[in-house]
């Protein structure tokens, strides 16, 4: 407000995620790419921590570690895989599941408050890594020609259908599924955290900005919705990295498979 006067309130937009550089003149090193890494020492130092000095009464370190591990291992990877062949992916699926999630989740951190995959190119990154390792060891299993085979054409589905099963079997499973994967995951960061960023801009403009008595309880009303929906973004941000992580599970079980 200037001389009594209300400014006018800027909304949020796709401009409040861009960040400047944290260092003048090193134009990489932006908040998500902070994010990212402070995430990478917090990951190895609690299961460098847990793991360390492992002992049949475990500490509240160990204990957390195993139930963290143990989560990946038993809920999300042998069941989406089988029990046949699901180990050899956990360390993989266990340090992508907590990865995404440590990253959504510093949207609401005091300080920090920015979700690294609300900047699309991060999310691109994480499925294209999954689409990788899911083809690849496809591919090492079955061959080029027999992966490629499974996952085209469709067991049962009768030969006259196949020309038009092929293309729409290799648009599905080969090209939109890192599409698919890297959309979900930007998309609710993005949507969650700008929400998030018209309550509590708002709800500061019409106490702080707006002049009016009427505006300013609205927005301290606002203020608490905006806390609410914080609450319901952490719960988004958690399901997330789970359904990620399960998704790229499945993709890989699917991918080793011996029917489609």
């Amino acid at each position: 407000m200037i001389a009594g006067v209300p400014t006018e309130f800027t909304p949020p937009g796709p401009g409040s995620f861009e960040t400047p550089p944290i260092i003048h003149g090193v134009e990489w090193f932006t908040k998500p790419v902070l994010v990212a890494a402070l995430s990478v020492v917090v990951i190895i130092w609690f299961f460098w921590g847990a793991s360390r000095k492992a002992a049949v009464v475990p500490s509240k370190l160990q204990f957390a570690g195993e139930l963290g591990y143990n989560f990946v291992r038993n809920s999300i990877a042998r069941d989406a895989i089988g029990s046949k062949d699901y180990m050899k992916y956990v360390p993989y699926l266990t340090g992508l599941f907590f990865f995404i999630l440590l990253n959504n989740v510093a949207a609401t951190i005091p300080l920090i408050q920015f979700p690294t995959f609300s900047h699309i190119g991060w999310a691109y990154v994480a499925a294209i890594m999954s689409w990788v390792i899911y083809n690849a060891v496809g591919i090492k299993k079955k061959g080029l020609f027999g992966y490629f085979k499974h996952q085209t054409m469709p067991a049962g589905v009768p030969a006259w259908l196949m020309p038009l099963m092929i293309p729409i079997e290799f648009i599905s499973n080969i090209i939109v599924r890192p599409v698919s994967l890297s959309l979900r995951l930007f998309a609710n960061m993005f949507a969650g955290h700008i929400l998030l960023l018209v309550f509590v801009l708002g709800g500061e403009y019409m106490v702080f900005e707006s002049g009016s008595i009427a505006l300013g309880g609205v927005g301290i009303l606002t203020f608490l919705m905006g806390i609410a929906i914080a609450g319901l973004e952490l719960f988004v941000q958690c399901i997330q990295a789970y359904i990620f992580v399960v998704l790229t599970a499945q993709y890989i079980g699917s991918a080793i498979a011996d029917e489609h």
